[in-house]
């Protein structure tokens, strides 16, 4: 198959890794791409928020399947301009990733289809936002409405900080801002991806991501500083159960309303004393969950790909797994989240590369004078296989060790609860 995937992250260095490895002959092709992805696509550098050109694109290269990775090209509507164009395209319509696009919005599906989730107020003004937090208590769950870059949630039992966020999400919209103030939810947290074609719904296998930036869940959010899977400790049939009670519930709603979703609904859970509840919907690939899932997946990853894009996914056989675990650890630049500093070298990628069951994603890199410096907040994911987590988190940080990247932090306890178990 001739494939273009657009995006510049590790997710998409990710899905562009496994594509690669299918053994087949896939001509590969990338927009804009980063210097890791052009080890394995022709990159284009195209804005990848241009419907147009990547319609033109997809349209002059003739490919068979455009696959888009973030969040700002679906809820801009690139696969909408790639559908136009009568190619394939593995990712939702810009009305579909308003599941993404707007906490509100996904909050109304919810309901609709009667998923379980937290209970919410959406919020326009302070004063709203200060009736609401009194009205859960804390800990205070305080969500930008909007995309964030996974940066638009704040958990916190800090009454001025979770006003704080809410503020400056809602001036940051000009006035035209929402957030939406959540009860907490405790217990422990999953992820898992659900492909569908907008009619049918396939899991892959769930993960669990780390979003605090430092170890024991310290510090703020981030996009995400390590994944693993599988989850040994995950209760028995929690993937039927996601998929009966939120998957295929939300996926009749979206197609009721004229709106079906196609390509992968990533449904974020918590495990609750009262039970799963949702804690947020995206419409597209986790990162850093794809790094560990697309590891442990043996189904070529095109032939989901490309039944869900045809509506096809009714006829494809059970996806294969790997029985090895996969964890991936970020190396983050200097100051992420906050203030991140760029143009600092990047060396060792291939010394943990030569690790066994070691592969390293790009995800903030760039090429300067021939030489690969760091270009944003997440830097790179090493990823380590291993026959159980032990093995596979071994691995991950023994190619972590051989990175330099002045400045640079990671998590050093991704997996280890559950490696332990």
């Amino acid at each position: 198959m001739k494939i273009l995937v657009i995006g510049s992250g590790a997710r998409e260095h990710a899905i562009l890794h496994s594509l690669a490895h299918e053994g087949g002959a896939h001509e590969l092709h990338a927009a804009p791409g980063n210097p890791g992805i052009a080890a394995l696509a022709t990159v284009h550098g195209i804005d990848p928020l241009d419907g147009a050109a990547v319609a033109a694109l997809a349209t002059s290269l003739e490919v068979d399947l455009v696959v888009v990775g973030p969040e700002a090209p679906l809820v801009a509507g690139v696969a909408d301009a790639v559908r136009a164009a009568g190619v394939p395209v593995f990712g939702p319509s810009a009305d579909a990733a308003a599941l993404e696009g707007s906490k509100a919005f996904a909050k109304d599906v919810m309901a609709a289809a009667d998923v379980p989730t937290a209970q919410a107020y959406v919020c326009a003004t302070l004063a709203e936002v200060e009736a609401a937090v009194d009205a859960f208590g804390a800990p205070y769950v305080i969500k930008d409405d909007g995309l964030a870059a996974g940066k638009g949630v704040v958990v916190t039992s800090d009454l001025a900080a979770a006003l704080e966020h809410a503020q400056a999400c809602l001036a940051a919209r000009g006035g035209q801002g929402r957030v939406v103030v959540e009860e907490f939810l405790d217990g422990p947290e999953v992820s898992l991806f659900c492909v569908s074609d907008g009619t049918d719904v396939v899991p892959l296998a769930p993960a669990q991501d780390f979003k605090r930036a430092y170890d024991g869940d310290e510090g703020p959010n981030t996009g995400g500083m390590g994944a693993y899977s599988p989850l040994p400790w995950a209760p028995a049939g929690l993937t039927d159960e996601v998929l009966e009670r939120i998957a295929r519930p939300t996926i009749a709603e979206m197609a009721r309303r004229g709106t079906p979703f196609v390509g992968v609904l990533y449904v974020g859970l918590a495990l609750t004393s009262r039970g799963t509840r949702v804690i947020e919907f995206n419409a597209r690939f986790g990162d850093p969950e794809t790094q560990v899932v697309l590891s442990r997946l043996r189904t070529p990853l095109s032939s989901v790909m490309l039944a869900a894009a045809t509506g096809a996914l009714g006829g494809l056989e059970p996806l294969h797994w790997t029985q090895d675990a996969a964890v991936t650890v970020v190396v983050a630049a200097h100051g992420y989240p906050a203030d991140v500093r760029s143009g600092d070298p990047v060396t060792g990628v291939d010394d943990a590369e030569s690790v066994p069951g070691v592969h390293v994603l790009h995800a903030g890199t760039a090429v300067v004078d021939g030489a690969l410096v760091a270009s944003g907040g997440r830097v790179l994911s090493v990823v380590g296989r291993g026959p159980d987590l032990a093995a596979a988190r071994a691995a991950a940080y023994a190619g972590v060790e051989r990175i330099s990247l002045p400045g640079s932090h990671h998590r050093s306890d991704i997996a280890a609860k559950a490696a332990q178990a």
